[in-house]
């Protein structure tokens, strides 16, 4: 039995339809109900619903043997976990970003508000600027407008772009991209010594769907 943790919200709907796509379907998470968990013995699947946030937890830890969180998940928290896929959708941007006539005066330390602080420092400290990380856990935007308030608050933001609609609807735009986000299907280490053969049955039939380039419509689940 492959233990799976999906992520509540559209991460999850996308990952769950995509996983039964690959012939890992549950007919119970489609019934409308408040259940965490789900299982299919015959196809040795069961799923769990979690916090995004808590996915590489739960794989880390073993409470689940693989799960999908974004690229931006591993890279602020560096779980010790295998990435065995990057599967193609939630594709977005890590940015720098701030006011459209922002100027960076390299005399002064930058004031950056993020959540994703380690992420941040380690970019800023490879181009060798010295910064203040403002951490922040939501609402990133708001930091640079407060900024031109005699108050202040940050210079630039550091954060996920998808869209940018947010940032143009608050006169901001991007300044620096950073790296590519997207979803990776990870796995705890011990699941994968152990349930090997199941575990890349289920990554194998997942990366057949990501190179044909077919498009897999998220089902929306009851969380």
């Amino acid at each position: 039995m492959i233990n799976v943790a999906l992520a509540k919200g559209r991460l999850g709907d996308k990952t769950y339809s995509m996983m039964a796509k690959a012939g890992f379907d549950c007919p119970a998470i489609l019934e409308k109900n408040r259940k965490l968990t789900f299982e299919n013995p015959e196809k040795g699947i069961r799923y769990f619903w979690v916090k995004p946030s808590d996915v590489e937890i739960y794989v880390e830890r073993g409470a689940a043997d693989i799960g999908v969180c974004g690229a931006d998940i591993l890279l602020e928290y560096e779980p010790d976990v295998y990435e065995l896929l990057d599967l193609g959708f939630g594709k977005c941007r890590m940015c720098v970003a701030g006011p459209k006539d922002f100027y960076d005066n390299e005399e002064r330390t930058l004031r950056v508000a993020t959540k994703f602080a380690h992420v941040a420092s380690r970019y800023y400290e490879s181009i060798g600027r010295d910064i203040d990380i403002i951490k922040l856990n939501g609402s990133i935007e708001l930091a640079p407008i407060l900024g031109l308030s005699i108050l202040g608050l940050s210079d630039v933001i550091f954060d996920i772009v998808e869209t940018g609609n947010t940032l143009r609807e608050n006169d901001l735009e991007v300044l620096t991209e950073v790296v590519p986000i997207s979803a990776r299907l990870i796995c705890n280490k011990v699941s994968y010594q152990f349930k090997h053969d199941e575990i890349m049955r289920l990554r194998d039939g997942l990366a057949e769907i990501v190179a044909s380039g077919e498009k897999v419509e998220a089902v929306k689940l009851e969380h």
